[in-house]
């Protein structure tokens, strides 16, 4: 089963088990990661399950498409590695992912 790393805005760590198909934002919340709080559930629809994909990362988790990039605009201090959570879809791929949760949510 792949792994993701949740870091915090203090460094602190959380390595989560993340089924392939669910994605970053479902484990968090499943996971009690503090900081993601993914008011519309994954629909897009908000800003609040923002997250920095690690640099490491980036290329191989992509880009976010343009209904994600719309709601980027309201989340707090976007980085060129932003993505909302609730649309990075977990596979075999991304074993290891490691994500940076902001300071805040917007």
């Amino acid at each position: 089963m792949p792994k993701i790393t949740f870091v915090s805005a203090d460094g602190t760590r959380a390595d989560v088990d993340a089924p392939s198909g669910s994605t970053v934002m479902e484990n968090a919340i499943k996971n009690m990661i503090p900081g993601i709080e993914a008011e519309c559930g994954g629909a897009c629809a908000c800003a609040t399950c923002h997250v920095y994909v690690d640099e490491a990362w980036a290329e191989k988790v992509g880009q976010p498409e343009a209904m994600e990039e719309d709601m980027l605009d309201f989340a707090y201090d976007v980085k060129p590695t932003s993505r909302l959570s609730c649309q990075v879809k977990i596979s075999d791929d991304l074993d290891g992912l490691v994500v940076h949760v902001p300071e805040r949510q917007a």
